[in-house]
């Protein structure tokens, strides 16, 4: 365990020092005086940006949890395969592809683009709110059942607290993964830091790709820290120890 640890801190330290050190050559080199130059269409996009994944990943939670708890009812488990493949599915057409038909049905600007980053968000949730449900002893669940408890009473005091940390893991997941997509909204008109990333790419100019990539990289980081934050606000540190379900 401990050398571990120790080989995943040197790991780590490596991964920092290199990104730093990537960070400080870019300052240095002016990389990010588009930033300065033209703060207010920096803050604009970066309002859209967050805008989108904001209300793409609130549907996918407000969609998938439920759907997830539904799937793992005795009466609806016969279904769980058919939302879980429908799911998968369509995680696995590519993110361009997706983009390409929400445009087709809905046209171009920001509807399209929050439309497909809530499918591309719906897998990682809805898959590990039922891995966490269906992780809870079922010794437990017997326990809950003998002392009277209703099904009801089991959902929202046995299985969706114990669950709660998986659940908060494919949130976290599909934010993160919703903040880099979303610089694919450029292609649809959707907005957001990919404008000056892909202006980027076609004027070959660094200043306006990593003027757009960086903050997205940071807000991804930053996404990512925080959500872990509440987890620990929310969750015992028993439960996050006993969760073997992958994050």
């Amino acid at each position: 365990m401990k050398n571990k640890r120790f080989v995943s801190f040197v790991i780590k330290l490596i991964l920092f020092t290199l990104v730093g050190s990537f960070f400080a050559w870019s300052f240095k080199s002016g990389y990010y005086q588009l930033i300065m130059d033209d703060a207010e269409g920096f803050i604009f996009l970066l309002k859209q940006h967050i805008n989108m994944v904001l209300l793409s990943s609130l549907l996918a939670i407000l969609l998938a949890i439920p759907m997830g708890i539904l799937v793992t009812r005795p009466k609806f488990q016969k279904l769980q395969w058919l939302f879980m493949n429908t799911a998968n599915l369509g995680q696995t057409i590519p993110s361009l592809a997706i983009l390409a038909l929400a445009m087709t049905w809905m046209g171009i600007g920001f509807k399209p683009a929050v439309f497909a980053l809530f499918l591309y968000s719906l897998l990682p949730i809805l898959r590990n709110t039922v891995a966490g449900i269906k992780s809870i002893d079922p010794d437990l669940l017997d326990a809950a059942k003998g002392i009277g408890y209703t099904p009801a009473q089991i959902l929202l005091k046995i299985e969706l607290p114990n669950a709660a940390y998986p659940i908060m893991a494919g949130i976290r997941t599909a934010v993160v993964i919703n903040i880099g997509t979303a610089a694919l909204a450029y292609l649809v008109g959707g907005g957001g830091l990919g404008d000056w990333i892909f202006t980027g790419i076609m004027m070959r100019d660094n200043s306006y790709l990593l003027s757009g990539a960086i903050p997205v990289t940071l807000l991804a980081l930053l996404a990512d820290q925080l959500i872990r934050f509440i987890e620990k606000l929310v969750i015992s540190k028993g439960l996050r120890q006993t969760v073997t379900v992958s994050d």
